[in-house]
């Protein structure tokens, strides 16, 4: 059977505490749903942090100190912190967890964009948090920067760590983006593609936008030169990603990306979701990847090495 790495994105920071009470919020609800979605397959576990008290996105790393041992002891799943913190973020801020604990991978997004989710506002009376509604609605003014300076100084940054990238590409030109670094020997073959689809300020939730990604970064780096992945926004999840396991992709679900198990429900954790694409991807003749196997896909430096 065909290996699978499943990777779960936990919380992420776009979505906010009034949309999903199965949101993890504080360290022990991050802690506690990150296990169990390795427990339910996911051998990668991307992180964000929140402030405990009401849920708003933070760089903070005495609040990752809070759970990245936690889940260390209980489970071996590759931890995967993010670069891209949130959008209201300065680098330095969406850095300093990772250059502090030095994980196995990190997220970088391979350019700015602008990144919005202002119309989740619509569907909302009553926000449970003061901060929810400007910070949800003012994302129509928002733009994720990652420079490419931006992304020299997080690669450099990062280049003693031994830590791995999921290079996170909202659209081609953020390709061409990594296809430029990789020239430069700042990014080195063997790197790990995440595509994304179906973000309001990238490229949209249409199958034939994955062919042409697909095909664009076969052609850009060549088809054994890398690994690649895909995450789908909301209702799009589930159906691009077993189209990307049908072309002999790695997948990603979780929270972060999509607050729903099925058209009008929502998931009730994290693991949910992992199952059901473990099920799927079991249906369609592949296996899920173990956290071993994904170091070996991946090239990872091992959880031993890790600075927490």
């Amino acid at each position: 059977m065909a290996k699978v790495v499943i990777s779960c994105a936990v919380t992420g920071s776009a979505h906010t505490p009034t949309m999903s009470a199965a949101l993890p919020i504080t360290p022990e609800e991050i802690a506690s749903q990150a296990i169990e979605a390795a427990e339910a397959g996911a051998a990668i576990l991307h992180l964000h942090a929140r402030v405990p008290e009401d849920g708003r996105p933070t760089g903070d790393p005495d609040v990752y100190q809070r759970f990245l041992p936690t889940i260390k002891q209980a489970t071996d799943a590759v931890v995967n912190i993010t670069t891209g913190g949130a959008a209201t973020m300065s680098v330095q801020e969406r850095l300093a967890a990772a250059a502090k604990f030095q994980p196995e991978m990190c997220s970088l997004n391979m350019g700015s964009l602008n990144f919005a989710f202002f119309p989740a506002a619509k569907r909302i009376s009553e926000w449970k948090f003061p901060w929810e509604k400007d910070y949800v609605v003012n994302s129509d003014d928002y733009i994720f920067r990652n420079t490419f300076r931006d992304i020299a100084y997080i690669l450099e940054t990062m280049s003693d760590a031994g830590t791995r990238f999921e290079h996170e590409c909202y659209d081609v030109g953020h390709l061409y983006n990594l296809a430029h670094f990789l020239d430069r020997g700042l990014i080195r073959p063997g790197f790990f593609v995440q595509m994304i689809f179906g973000i309001l300020g990238g490229i949209g939730p249409d199958l034939e936008n994955l062919m042409f990604m697909k095909q664009s970064a076969d052609r850009l780096f060549g088809r054994d030169t890398f690994q690649w992945s895909v995450l789908a926004a909301g209702r799009h999840q589930m159906p691009f990603l077993t189209q990307a396991a049908l072309m002999g992709g790695h997948v990603r679900v979780g929270l972060e990306d999509s607050l729903f198990i099925e058209r009008g429900k929502l998931a009730v954790s994290n693991a949910e979701q992992v199952r059901k694409i473990a099920r799927i991807l079991r249906e369609m003749g592949h296996e899920p990847a173990s956290p071993a196997e994904a170091r070996e896909i991946l090239a990872l430096k091992g959880g031993d090495r890790v600075a927490y």
